[in-house]
């Protein structure tokens, strides 16, 4: 079993380092599967974050395969704003970095990289993990997770978008929880099976595509185009945003950018992702029209689709603006031999009928296993295991 000290530094203007003695980590579920080693875990509030930003990108450069939502790009997008109380928890192994996870402190609870503050945090987060060194083991996201519970004042933890493995490190009881799942095309599946696209699609869905390019050949034919400079770009953005607000307003609701904060933060991350070749906005030209835009990020030949906004077809119920669009852009991902195409979480019909796989996604509310609420909450479990039975 693995031992692990906890640094907690001290936020004084000395800098005052205190080490305390924690226990030892990884505690269940990793008993006797993983070699005994060291890992020590610094608590931390962050006082810069362009020191932060160094440190982090050097990390992500070593991880073995981490989301869009675990890189700079995203964690550190107006990251002064969207973490007031920031705590940062850093894992060592023998000396070196192999593990960092941010967190926001608010009202007795530390949200990993969310700030919980709804306004704040209304750019979703998915696939949320800490991050890890390729060659960190299980006992490393144990570390940083346990630890987190350390933290002086602390009584919750919100982890939002979590995979499950982040869920059962966490080492406390589920309080309130949600799982979502993330429609998938695994690309790679689709080259595998020789069939194209298409082919590998129900009828159903086969036929509306297309009817769909069809409708679009008679009327002059269809285009994905992507954006190629900023400007491009962030005026594509702002197209999006109306056409999808336009959508939600017919429906009552004001859309996912109907607050202030999400449009800018946008604005301000595609900036930063394209100057990485992080992120595509493209834009579906039909009739010599826009028919819609696509917003998606991309990173080691995984592309998230994360938001869209298409114009009303009108009269003609046979053009399908969503689906030729999330077509054409699956079809540019095949040929660029990227390996997913991830619709994010949500399981709408149209994400289904593209998908080939699902993954799960949690949100969670967790609280230390033996606190009064811990107790409560895993009595109320075991009474309503028992009245399934």
């Amino acid at each position: 079993m693995a031992g692990c000290a906890l640094w907690h530094r001290a936020c004084s203007p000395a800098g005052f380092d205190h080490r305390f003695d924690t226990g030892t980590f990884p505690r269940e579920p990793w008993r006797g599967l993983v070699p005994a080693m060291t890992v020590e875990v610094a608590l931390a509030r962050v006082e810069c974050f362009d020191a932060l930003a160094a440190t982090w990108r050097q990390l992500e450069a070593e991880a073995a395969d981490p989301a869009f939502f675990q890189t700079w790009t995203w964690v550190g997008c107006l990251a002064g704003e969207r973490y007031p109380d920031p705590v940062l928890l850093r894992a060592e192994e023998r000396g070196r970095l192999v593990g960092l996870a941010l967190f926001n402190r608010r009202h007795g609870q530390l949200c990993l990289t969310e700030s919980g503050d709804t306004a704040l945090d209304a750019p979703f987060i998915e696939h949320n993990a800490p991050l890890l060194a390729r060659d960190a083991g299980p006992q490393v996201l144990g570390a940083l997770l346990q630890a987190a519970w350390r933290h002086p004042g602390i009584r919750r933890l919100r982890l939002g978008g979590v995979p499950p493995e982040v869920l059962r490190a966490a080492g406390g009881t589920v309080l309130r929880l949600q799982e979502r799942l993330a429609p998938v095309v695994r690309l790679d599946a689709v080259r595998a099976a020789g069939r194209g696209y298409l082919g590998g699609l129900s009828a159903n869905t086969r036929y509306q595509l297309r009817r769909s390019a069809r409708r679009y050949a008679e009327q002059g034919g269809v285009a994905l185009r992507r954006a190629a400079t900023e400007a491009e770009a962030l005026e594509w953005l702002d197209a999006l945003i109306e056409l999808h607000g336009q959508s939600w307003r017919r429906r009552g609701k004001p859309g996912a950018f109907g607050n202030p904060f999400m449009r800018r933060f946008h604005r301000a991350l595609v900036a930063r992702a394209l100057a990485r070749g992080e992120v595509d906005l493209f834009r579906l030209d039909a009739a010599g029209e826009a028919a819609g835009y696509l917003y998606n990020f991309r990173l080691r030949g995984r592309i998230y689709a994360y938001q869209s906004g298409f114009a009303d077809s009108g009269a003609d119920p046979h053009a399908k603006p969503g689906l030729t669009c999330h077509h054409l852009a699956v079809e540019q991902a095949l040929a660029a031999g990227d390996r997913e195409y991830d619709f994010l979480a949500g399981a709408d019909r149209y994400k289904l009928s593209f998908a080939n796989a699902t993954v799960p996604l949690l949100w969670a509310e967790m609280v230390p296993a033996w606190s009064g609420a811990g107790l409560v909450a895993r009595l109320m479990g075991a009474i309503r295991r028992q009245g399934a039975a």
